[in-house]
C-alpha cells in the first residue's frame, strides 16, 4: 500500500509551561494504575491480575500461565483488550472481566510476532510487528494484517491510540499515523520514557518531568509533585491521572494566561 506523508514537524518550546491544578490525591496500593473509563470505574494490576472496582461491582481477571500483562487498552470497556508481551497473546474481556476470546499470535497461519497491541475498533488491533518494526492494522475476524507505515528507525518503546490514529514512541521520535497509513506529525523526541494521549492532546514523560504535545508545540507542565518517580498515567478529557506507586494525584490542566 501507499504511504502518504502529511508531516507537521513540531518545534519544542518551554517558554510557555503550562499548569497543572491539584485537585485530588488518594493512596492507592497496586501494582499498576491502569486509569478511568467512560463510566468512571477504575483498572488496576495487582498481584498479576487486572482488577476493575466501581458501581458496576468489582471484577478480576487473571491467567498467571500467560505471564504479567504488558498493558490494558480501555478505550471501549465493553472490549478491554490485555496485551501478554512475553507470551505474544491478546485477551479480550467484557465489562465484567470475563474473557470473550483471545489471539495468540504464535499459533497464526502467518506468524506475527509484536511488541504492542491496543484497539482499533471494528474487530481490529494496531499492532507493532517487531520483525518488520511496522505499524499494522490486524483484522482478527479475518486474521489480515495491513501494514501502516514504513518501518521505523530506533528502539520502539510505547504505542498509544484511538480508533483512528495510533502514536509510536521511539528513543528518538515521536510518530503518529492514521488507518490510512499517512504519517500524521513527527517530532524528535529522545529518550522519553512513556506517552499518553487524549484525542489531540499527548503527554510525555521525560527525567520525571511531563510535557504538553499539542498544537505543534512541546510544553514542560509545570505542578508541585513529590520526588518519588512517576510510575503510571492517564490523560483524559477532563483530568490528568499520575500514579507514583504510592498515591493517584488527580489534576487539571490550565491554559496560560
Amino acid at each position: 500500500m501507499k504511504f502518504f506523508l502529511i508531516i507537521f514537524f513540531i518545534s519544542v518550546t518551554t517558554a510557555f509551561s503550562q499548569e497543572l491544578t491539584l485537585v485530588n490525591k488518594a493512596a492507592l496500593q497496586v501494582d499498576h494504575f491502569v486509569g478511568f473509563d467512560a463510566y468512571k470505574h477504575i483498572y488496576f494490576i495487582k498481584n498479576g491480575a487486572l482488577h476493575k472496582e466501581g458501581d458496576l461491582g468489582k471484577f478480576v481477571f487473571q491467567d498467571f500461565q500467560l505471564g504479567p500483562i504488558a498493558s490494558v487498552d480501555i478505550i471501549n470497556p465493553l472490549n478491554v483488550v490485555v496485551f501478554y508481551a512475553e507470551m505474544n497473546t491478546v485477551v479480550f474481556l467484557d465489562n465484567r472481566l470475563n474473557e470473550k476470546e483471545r489471539i495468540n499470535f504464535n499459533d497464526l497461519p502467518s506468524f506475527l510476532n509484536i511488541s504492542a497491541a491496543t484497539n482499533a475498533g471494528n474487530n481490529k488491533l494496531w499492532i507493532f510487528n517487531t520483525n518488520t518494526q511496522q505499524l499494522e492494522l490486524y483484522h482478527y475476524r479475518n486474521q489480515q494484517q495491513t501494514q501502516v507505515s514504513q518501518p521505523f528507525k530506533g528502539k520502539f518503546i510505547t504505542q498509544v491510540s484511538n480508533f483512528n490514529t495510533c502514536t509510536i514512541l521511539t528513543n528518538t521520535h515521536l510518530r503518529q499515523i492514521n488507518l490510512y497509513g499517512s504519517l500524521l506529525s513527527e517530532i524528535k523526541l529522545e529518550d522519553y520514557k512513556s506517552i499518553v494521549q487524549n484525542n489531540e492532546k499527548i503527554v510525555a514523560v521525560k527525567d520525571n518531568s511531563l510535557f504538553l504535545i499539542n498544537e505543534n508545540a512541546v510544553n514542560r507542565l509545570s505542578f508541585t509533585f513529590n520526588e518519588n518517580p512517576i510510575k503510571d498515567l492517564q490523560l483524559t478529557q477532563d483530568f490528568l491521572y499520575i500514579y507514583d506507586s504510592k498515591i493517584l494525584y488527580t489534576f487539571t490542566l490550565t491554559q496560560p494566561k
